[in-house]
């Protein structure tokens, strides 16, 4: 019997998170291309992707920024970026109130979330009812792990109380997060739209 969900944030509970990016080149007047080459070049001096540790908190917002800026010599105005990039995200309400009503129905729920510490009041913010609607909530930044690694939805099933992975419905807009979810026992919805996730989250959690 499926009776948890597992929700991710961004992407799901909100507007893609394209948008805000597509925000950010445009500000920045830079493009999402040359910023992946900035990254990859930062990950070949530092050994790791500096998204990825930045998700972790192993680096701050401010350390991830310097990094990409000694690779395209542009100086990004941090505070902007962020307040673009949050101006862009909006709710997505028929989520969040498909959310609800499963609570209501008696379905568990945690958050887990790929995110930046220093996100944490902002993103909050665009969901103020986070506890209410989520019993557990796992953010990569506070715990050092993250999507797809395994060990964070391990992590998540642990702070539910040590549920089954075979009891959960994993909800993210990542394929390869999804994957992962999939090979730990989950039933995976590819999140889309809320007309598309909607009907396959509702019929995943019917008796059959």
């Amino acid at each position: 019997m499926r009776d948890v969900l597992i929700s991710d944030f961004g992407g799901v509970l909100t507007t893609p998170l394209q948008d805000g990016f597509l925000a950010y080149q445009d500000e920045a007047g830079i493009s999402l291309e040359e910023l992946g080459t900035a990254m990859a070049r930062a990950a070949d001096e530092h050994g790791d992707h500096p998204l990825f540790m930045l998700e972790r908190g192993e680096i701050s917002e401010t350390e991830f920024w310097a990094r990409l800026e000694r690779h395209v010599g542009t100086h990004f105005d941090l505070d902007r970026l962020r307040a673009l990039f949050f101006e862009c995200l909006q709710p997505n309400t028929p989520m969040i109130e498909f959310v609800r009503e499963l609570r209501a129905g008696g379905i568990r729920a945690a958050l887990l979330t790929n995110n930046v510490r220093e996100w944490q009041p902002l993103w909050r913010g665009k969901l103020p009812e986070v506890d209410e609607l989520f019993e557990v909530i796992v953010d990569s930044a506070f715990v050092g792990l993250r999507k797809p690694d395994p060990a964070i939805y391990t992590l998540t099933l642990e702070r539910l109380g040590d549920v089954a992975a075979e009891r959960c419905v994993f909800v993210d807009d990542i394929d390869v997060n999804c994957a992962t979810a999939r090979d730990l026992g989950m039933t995976a919805v590819r999140f889309e739209s809320a007309d598309q996730a909607i009907p396959e989250i509702r019929a995943a959690f019917s008796p059959n």
